[in-house]
């Protein structure tokens, strides 16, 4: 049966980032996510974990400048040495606190470099990552994001990112699933995740439009975790979606998730 884990960057945050970890354990969830867990410090984060009985199931590796709208340098040329020393601080950080995957987001295609060398680029990056954190325990994933939310992300549908896995060939490259990118972008959601779901590590969701809770949109949500629940996912579901009031007042799709995962089970 799939697990919810609440995200963190998303949810809760009109209180401090360290504040949201209390908030999410008192609204009944026992994982968490978030984007980057480096502008703090690794002890504080440890701290707030242990002592709300939390696990972390994801974060990124570190992204460029995301304040002056990086989103991920991982099929940047020219970004390739800062590209590994972040391999590297990832895989620090993410050990001290237990994490058992990162993402990397593979960032924006800049204007005037040819597609060939950005694909290049990201393949090469990723053997690199993949190698070094699996010695590390931890899997990698990459993750498919809409150019409507993000325009110019190079990698942005589901089968670019499984032929990029297939070409970096590792066995520990995974796919991250965003059901609110894949919906705005492509649709065939149950049909994707029931093809793909031996390379699909994680799921995000939000629903569309708006990117607020499940059952404020068109995605049937019912229909999916019941479908998630049959085609045999195992892994997390992030919460990575806009509160359309408190996280707190919208939380009524999760137990009716749950029950449904019940039913099924």
């Amino acid at each position: 049966m799939p697990r919810f884990a609440a995200n963190l960057t998303m949810l809760f945050n009109e209180v401090p980032f360290l504040d949201r970890f209390e908030r999410a354990a008192r609204t009944g969830f026992s994982c968490v996510e978030f984007l980057f867990p480096y502008p703090y410090a690794t002890a504080d984060i440890k701290a707030r974990l242990e002592s709300n009985r939390l696990k972390l199931v994801l974060h990124n590796l570190p992204a460029g400048n995301w304040d002056a709208g990086e989103r991920g340098i991982g099929c940047l040329p020219d970004r390739v040495a800062e590209f590994r020393a972040g391999v590297a601080q990832a895989i620090e950080v993410g050990t001290a606190l237990g994490v058992p995957q990162i993402n990397c987001l593979a960032g924006k295609a800049p204007a005037g470099v040819d597609d060939a060398l950005l694909r290049q680029t990201l393949v090469e990056n990723l053997r690199y990552a993949a190698a070094a954190l699996k010695k590390a325990g931890i899997k990698l994933l990459i993750e498919p994001i809409n150019n409507y939310d993000i325009p110019g992300f190079w990698l942005n549908k589901t089968d670019k990112a499984i032929s990029v896995i297939e070409e970096v060939g590792s066995d520990n490259l995974f796919l991250q699933y965003d059901i609110y990118h894949a919906q705005r972008y492509e649709g065939e959601l149950a049909a994707t995740m029931a093809k793909h779901i031996a390379r699909i590590a994680h799921i995000q969701i939000a629903d569309n439009p708006g990117r607020n809770e499940p059952g404020t949109g068109e995605i049937h949500y019912p229909f999916l975790f019941a479908h998630l629940d049959r085609i045999g996912y195992k892994g997390w579901i992030g919460c990575e979606y806009k509160p359309a009031a408190s996280t707190e007042a919208g939380m009524g799709w999760l137990e009716q998730a749950r029950r449904t995962l019940r039913a099924t089970a």
